[in-house]
């Protein structure tokens, strides 16, 4: 006869299932979103399209220096495999993130199985880990990298001595990952909390011992250090912008400037703490409120032992560390919680399993990936219905293009582009400064032209077909007659139509009944 807590298992392990499929099912619907996504994704098709795996190219010509190659040779093998799709270009970090909550299962694996199911399910339920797991960014790899060396550590002090020298290989080769994944911030990422917790629990000389630290510091560094090489020889001036830039200015100097490829995202210094709330929402709703019902244990455990205390100081490292960090940084985004999240994981499931019992912690967790999953549904509700997804995504505008053209008709973006478009265009999407530019290039052939509504240019051969987002979009015939025209599906008549583009320094036109 199947029990309650048995009951609570099954139902929670169904819902994490769920959670997957519907992750993966979110991965397939929803289009790249600019621009991020769009950005890393768009990268790696350029990658897989030039075959070039040692430069990142941000646009042909322009080479990519924000972040070393991994995260886009993952994504250009999965589209070498699977083909180029908004699907294989999320799968590999859908894939890392997987191997992220095995890693850090794996690290605790003498913790009670029911306390280790709890820890899974508070991973798949934090908002960042969820959209993590199957968006285009760096950060799922570098995760993979710092889960994999405070693993290695771990375990090769605490876990059984057989394999205890596997144990301090995976130490440096998660280093290794992150070097190549993020560069050297991998290093402060494990090296901040593993040099915490050694001097918190006064094992500083026996961490020094048990592992051969510049020996294989070195050999990491040596074997990340080709590509870095190679790319500087091929792209000269990345060390200084990538190590300077991206390492020094974008933590010290508030609202850098030096971004090539975007913004610095200045926030006051302590903001980390805001966006690891927003992290891992519902449980930094949901566990608070939970503590405060839940005034008395209601399980019986048996006091901590030594070993214990000390695996929980870890985690507490480990969660802190990455935080305490970016609390001084000037420039940051709420990817950077990240590596805190599988030992925050970690140390919540034992409060739980020492707080209640599995069955109603089994509940509570199986209710807020409940919430979570109709908050992402709500999320793409909203994103549809209030027309933003395509002011973040040009997928539509771009099938549009597709549907609509003859023979080797151009699309042609003004003043800005969003990343996606060149994504969903194959890179065919061009970008010009003004509109005169756009003329000269639609005048023979005829064409199409995606202009933002502020932007003004008077073209009587211009028929609009849609208006996507921020943008309009026409097609111009050459061969059309000049005179009245019906604009698109919208039937506004004018003599003349004028597409406004005040930052262009153009004349507002007449007759613009959009």
């Amino acid at each position: 006869m199947t029990t309650r807590a048995e009951q609570a298992t099954r139902w929670l392990v169904a819902v994490m299932c769920l959670a997957v499929v519907f992750r993966l099912a979110c991965m397939v619907w929803l289009p790249l979103m600019d621009s991020t996504e769009a950005r890393y994704g768009e990268i790696a098709r350029k990658m897989f399209e030039l075959g070039d795996w040692v430069t990142p190219w941000f646009d042909y010509g322009t080479p990519f220096w924000g972040k070393p190659p991994l995260s886009f040779w993952l994504t250009t093998t999965s589209f070498w495999i699977l083909g180029v799709s908004e699907f294989a270009a999320r799968l590999p970090h859908f894939l890392c993130m997987a191997g992220v909550a095995w890693i850090a299962c794996s690290t605790a694996r003498e913790r009670p199985r029911d306390e280790l199911l709890l820890a899974i399910a508070l991973m798949a339920g934090a908002a960042l880990f969820f959209v993590s797991a199957g968006a285009v960014m760096t950060d799922a790899e570098l995760v993979v990298g710092t889960t994999l060396s405070m693993r290695g550590f771990w375990l090769a002090l605490n876990g059984p001595r057989e394999s205890a020298g596997r144990e301090r290989l995976m130490l440096f080769a998660g280093l290794w990952i992150g070097l190549l994944a993020k560069g050297p911030l991998a290093l402060v990422l494990v090296g901040l909390p593993i040099g915490a917790w050694a001097v918190s629990t006064r094992r500083l000389v026996e961490t020094w011992r048990t592992f051969p630290w510049v020996r294989g510091l070195a050999a990491t560094v040596l074997l990340a250090a080709p590509w870095y090489v190679a790319a500087e020889l091929k792209t000269p001036g990345f060390l200084e912008y990538f190590l300077a830039g991206e390492h020094w200015h974008r933590f010290i100097t508030p609202g850098w400037k030096g971004d090539r490829y975007g913004n610095a995202h200045q926030f006051p210094p302590g903001t980390i703490w805001l966006f690891a709330f927003a992290a891992t929402l519902p449980w930094s709703v949901l566990l608070p409120v939970a503590a405060l019902t839940w005034r008395t244990t209601t399980v019986s455990a048996p006091p901590r032992t030594r070993e214990e205390r000390t695996w929980l100081v870890y985690l507490a490292c480990w969660t802190l560390a990455p935080l305490v960090f970016f609390t001084a940084a000037r420039n940051i985004i709420w990817t950077y919680a990240l590596p805190a999240l599988p030992a925050l994981a970690l140390l919540c499931a034992a409060w739980l399993s020492r707080k209640v019992s599995h069955e109603r912690a089994s509940w509570l967790l199986a209710g807020g990936l409940v919430v979570l999953m109709l908050a992402v549904v709500a999320f793409g509700v909203h994103l549809y219905g209030s027309d933003t997804v395509n002011r973040k995504s040009a997928k539509a505008l771009v099938s549009t293009w597709r549907a609509s053209r003859t023979a080797n008709e151009p699309l042609i973006f003004v003043g800005s582009r969003l990343q996606s478009a060149s994504f969903y265009s194959d890179g065919a999407a061009r970008l010009v400064s003004t509109s005169d530019q756009a003329a000269e290039q639609v005048a023979q052939r005829g064409g199409f032209v995606a202009m933002m509504r502020e932007q003004c240019w008077a073209n009587s051969r211009a028929h609009l077909l849609g208006r996507y987002g921020r943008y309009d979009l026409y097609h111009v015939d050459p061969s059309a007659s000049e005179g009245p025209k019906t604009i698109g599906s919208h039937g506004a008549a004018t003599t003349q139509l004028a597409i406004c583009a005040d930052d262009f320094g153009l004349h507002r036109g007449v007759n613009d009944e959009r």
